[in-house]
């Protein structure tokens, strides 16, 4: 950080996103980024839920997923549900740039290329943009892959996962997303904000090597674990 930018932070310090206090020139003070939830510490590599000693975990071997990896930053509950929402419903895009360093600071995945999960035609016209998109440009600059904005849609107006229950989630996504991309042999990463289910990226992964993706491996802001 330069001397003007230290000086236009003291004179116009900003507030914590979360609690309302100073947090200098970070999107969170100090005790709100000390409670944002950590993942379990061994996890499924397919999918990233809890798996005693990072084993495949019974669900991934009983029905394999299309994608082929899930990395997450963070547990998807109190304080990171709040980010979250104040990324898609209160706009505020530097929760976007937040999750991506906090992305980076773990493992990265490998691959050719960075796909964000797309939004429906018209749901991205009333929000005014993809959450998902703005959490992938960071990370695709600092990996210095290209950036897959345009070639995948999502072309059936589902009903939104989060009001449906779980066992319905797999059928409300199915055929939802198409792809005009050429990915053949190709090891594509797909970033999205929430991972809960994974019926969502599943099925975009179905898409993705319909396409000829011959790796697919989800990158994920924050990941909902079963207790």
């Amino acid at each position: 950080m330069s001397i003007w930018q230290d000086a236009l932070t003291a004179l116009a310090p900003q507030d914590c996103l979360l609690c309302g206090s100073v947090s200098g020139d970070a999107l969170l003070c100090t005790d709100c980024a000390a409670e944002l939830p950590r993942l379990p510490r061994t996890l499924c590599p397919i999918c990233a839920e809890a798996s005693p000693g990072g084993a495949i975990c019974g669900a991934c071997l009983k029905m394999p997923p299309q994608f082929d990896a899930t990395l997450a930053a963070y547990r998807y509950s109190f304080p990171a549900d709040k980010l979250v929402q104040a990324l898609k419903y209160r706009r505020r895009l530097a929760t976007a740039d937040f999750f991506a360093a906090a992305m980076l600071a773990g493992p990265h995945p490998q691959g050719d290329t960075i796909v964000p999960l797309p939004l429906h035609p018209r749901r991205l016209a009333e929000r005014g943009f993809n959450q998902s998109a703005e959490i992938a440009r960071p990370l695709a600059r600092k990996l210095k892959l290209p950036l897959q904005l345009d070639g995948c849609v999502r072309s059936r107006n589902t009903a939104p996962q989060a009001s449906l229950p779980w066992k319905e989630r797999r059928k409300n996504i199915r055929r939802a997303f198409e792809c005009t991309l050429d990915l053949t042999g190709k090891s594509v990463i797909v970033v999205d904000d929430v991972m809960t289910t994974g019926a969502t990226l599943d099925e975009f992964a179905r898409t993705l090597k319909a396409r000829g993706a011959m790796r697919v491996t989800n990158w994920v802001a924050v990941r909902t674990i079963r207790d």
